[in-house]
């Protein structure tokens, strides 16, 4: 019996450039990392690849004048809302910039205590403590510096109301719970939240709205040649530079497939590829669920598609066995898991398992993996992800 199982590796690269062939360079990293430590590229093996250089190598970008084109055009008026937006430098900055250059008057409501990532501007403690209600309180920046007096973001020292009222050029800061009170300022509306966004769409027009757009419906098509996304427009962009966002990256199905055949061409294993962006877990002391891309992955080959079928080993082992000991109760076990129902769903016996799709477990652990720093392995190279007990 041997004694490992899941293994996931980053995989380092050269540094990915706009127009490279990023395909062959994934595949040429990894069959490097095999021949280096002499191991076997195997069927089922997983390669992920990090959302950040496959817009990289698109050229998927766009600058804050193309931002500004695109919102413009939507909102000939000149007077525009934004609701929810998170509360993220590197995420939204440069997105308000952009959206803040294409008007004359900007409000911008937040949710209280936090965003829906988990960003908090205050406490729930302080909530509770204040008196407040969040399910019907409203209130304008000055009123909210009264109840709240320290308002620095707990990680980053960053006070968000006052960085998006400067960013906004002096944008009016509005905090209500109820995406409908930004209607008692302007009917024209961009929804900023992530997750909820097609709730708050469907809420705003019930309440009257007259114009409603989402991040996800800014830049879905290119605007003065820059960088788009047709189904995610804003949505999943993080900072470039001072005048200049990321994208999230378009057609990948086809990048994706592509990985899957260079490497069966070049090692005859069938292997299963993703793109994958934020991973979907939560940090239990910062309260910050991590997923503030759209999806955690936008392309993914077929061999991923599913939920995990997997039995809870300790459930078995302690109720099953619970009499066995040894080399008698391992060989159950193995039996036990051979023997199991392709569809597992609701039984007993996965109590305890995670329910969840097997490309948001997988591209969080490609995530956790590859870091957000300087690591340099943009590439993560997963074996073993589909083996089980019973698996020599």
């Amino acid at each position: 019996m041997r004694t490992f199982g899941t293994q996931a590796i980053g995989i380092r690269t050269p540094i990915i450039h706009e127009g490279d062939d990023l395909a062959e360079i994934v595949v040429n990293s990894v069959i490097e990392y095999s021949k280096e430590t002499g191991s076997s590229i195997c069927d089922h093996d997983i390669i992920g690849i990090t959302e950040a250089v496959v817009a990289r190598a698109q050229g998927n970008y766009a600058t804050i004048a193309q931002i500004a084109a695109d919102v413009k055009s939507k909102f000939p008026s000149g007077i525009v809302g934004v609701v929810f937006p998170i509360l993220s430098r590197n995420r939204f900055s440069i997105l308000l910039k952009g959206i803040a250059a294409a008007v004359d008057r900007l409000y911008i409501q937040l949710s209280y205590p936090g965003d829906e990532v988990g960003n908090h501007i205050i406490s729930d403690e302080q909530v509770y403590d204040s008196g407040v209600d969040p399910y019907n309180d409203v209130f304008s920046e000055q009123e909210f510096r009264v109840h709240f007096q320290d308002l620095k973001h707990k990680f980053t020292a960053v006070d968000y109301l006052e960085l998006y009222r400067t960013l906004g050029n002096q944008a009016e800061i509005i905090l209500a719970n109820d995406p409908c009170e930004i209607l008692k300022y302007t009917k024209n509306v961009i929804v900023a939240d992530i997750h909820t966004r097609a709730q708050t769409k469907r809420r705003l027009l019930s309440c009257g709205a007259e114009s409603v757009f989402g991040l996800d419906d800014i830049l879905t098509k290119s605007i003065d040649k820059s960088g788009y996304n047709e189904i995610y427009g804003l949505l999943g962009s993080n900072k470039a530079s001072e005048d200049k966002v990321k994208l999230f990256p378009h057609s990948c199905d086809a990048f994706v497939a592509k990985v899957q055949k260079l490497m069966f061409e070049r090692t005859g294993a069938k292997v299963e590829v993703l793109v994958y962006g934020d991973g979907a877990f939560k940090d239990p002391v910062g309260k910050i669920w991590e997923l503030a891309d759209p999806v955690v992955s936008p392309a993914f080959t077929d061999g991923l598609l599913g939920l995990p079928n997997e039995l809870k080993l300790k459930y078995i082992a302690d109720n099953e066995f619970a009499n066995k000991r040894g080399n008698e109760a391992r060989e159950a076990i193995i039996e036990r898991i051979r023997q199991k129902q392709k569809n597992l769903m609701g039984k007993e016996e996965t109590e305890g398992t995670t329910p969840r799709r097997l490309v948001d477990l997988i591209g969080s652990l490609c995530d956790l993996i590859s870091g957000s720093g300087d690591k340099g392995t943009p590439v993560i190279l997963i074996k073993g992800y589909f083996d089980n007990y019973a698996c020599e």
